[in-house]
């Protein structure tokens, strides 16, 4: 099978800056920038499928799109040679690809439109290409039904939390109101210094808030040594315990520790009484709580949350046999996620031997 550098099938088009004064929150079309859509517009660069490349932050970040869209300066959008080319075939072949290599370091990474030309990809027939697309979306779709099939777990368990104790910020119920730090001993995480590398040579779990993505955490993409526990800011927080990101996109992000561990200082700890609060349903009273929490942050280029602020957040606090009834719902529902977690897993590794089988 023969190959094709980039250059010789497509152009790669820089999307267009919107000017301070556009409205993205209303509108007729997508608006894409390098982490995805972000907004809508009036307006449009184009009226058909297209591949989004991220040029900025989300760098080769790879989108296809079928809708009228206006990529912004964060990405690239791509215009094929259709009579060589399936537009879907050219977009499983970029996500094959790993960009992230070219990417320019500096405050913000980003990568040159001449790398993605570069880039060589097979290039059968257009009929070979369509039967690989209808293969390809085939075992996509199956992957898109399992993550459906996990996002309806999330929505019965936060279902049933609020059938038991309603919505916590409006607190239709009438429970007892408690601000955090009368729950639970609450501290901020902290970062020892680069400088000495022999710090993060150890074996204690140290999460940064990108990592506070699932409920119960596992282990750390670092780790740090007891002379950087007893050394500098970091602390180490008991198994069991909360942590919660204050900064940015991170704020009110959340994650059990399953093992003791420290953290960075963008994300707050809370040790529970256990005799106040069961730790599982406050990780779903939080999480509820987001949207709301996140109109309290403060700062100018980052929206942040503190310490003081987290300390002061009042909460509702039902009692806790009630709690704990909440905790074995869901335990219960989520013995049954993981069932459907572990199919997911294996679609998804499905896809993957089908890409590389195709593109290598």
């Amino acid at each position: 099978m023969r190959e094709v550098s980039i250059k010789d099938i497509a152009k790669i088009h820089y999307g267009k800056a919107l000017k301070k004064d556009e409205r993205v929150e209303s509108g007729s079309v997508n608006v894409f920038g390098s982490n995805g859509i972000v907004g809508n517009h009036d307006d449009f660069l184009f009226q058909e499928p297209t591949v989004i490349i991220g040029r900025k932050g989300s760098v080769g970040k790879t989108i296809f799109t079928e809708e009228n869209s206006w990529t912004i300066d964060t990405a690239f959008y791509s215009e094929i040679d259709k009579e060589q080319v399936d537009i879907k075939y050219f977009y499983y072949a970029l996500t094959a690809k790993d960009m992230e290599q070219y990417a320019i370091t500096t405050s913000i990474p980003g990568i040159n439109r001449n790398d993605i030309y570069d880039l060589k990809i097979p290039l059968p027939t257009l009929s070979e290409q369509k039967a690989i697309v209808a293969k390809l979306d085939r075992a996509q779709r199956l992957i898109d039904i399992d993550r459906e099939m996990l996002a309806k777990y999330d929505e019965l368990i936060q279902s049933v939390f609020l059938e038991m104790f309603g919505d916590p910020v409006r607190n239709e119920k009438g429970w007892e109101r408690k601000p955090m730090q009368e729950i639970g001993e609450m501290k901020s995480g902290g970062t020892p210094s680069r400088k000495n590398k022999e710090y993060f040579t150890g074996d204690i779990d140290w999460y940064t808030t990108g990592e506070l993505e699932t409920m119960y955490l596992g282990e750390a993409e670092e780790k740090i040594t007891e002379a950087a526990i007893n050394e500098s800011s970091a602390k180490l927080f008991e198994k069991g315990s909360l942590l919660i990101g204050m900064y940015d996109t991170s704020a009110f992000k959340l994650g059990i520790l399953t093992g003791s561990g420290s953290s960075n200082q963008a994300s707050a700890n809370i040790k529970l009484d256990p005799e106040i609060c069961n730790v599982e349903w406050l990780y779903y009273c939080l999480k509820i709580m987001r949207p709301s929490i996140l109109h309290e942050r403060r700062g100018i280029r980052q929206k942040n949350l503190t310490l003081g602020f987290l300390k002061k957040l009042e909460i509702i606090i039902p009692p806790l046999e009630k709690q704990l009834q909440f905790s074995r719902s869901l335990n219960k529902i989520s013995e049954e996620k993981k069932t459907t977690e572990s199919i997911s897993k294996k679609s998804e590794e499905l896809f993957s031997s089908l890409v590389q089988g195709v593109f290598g």
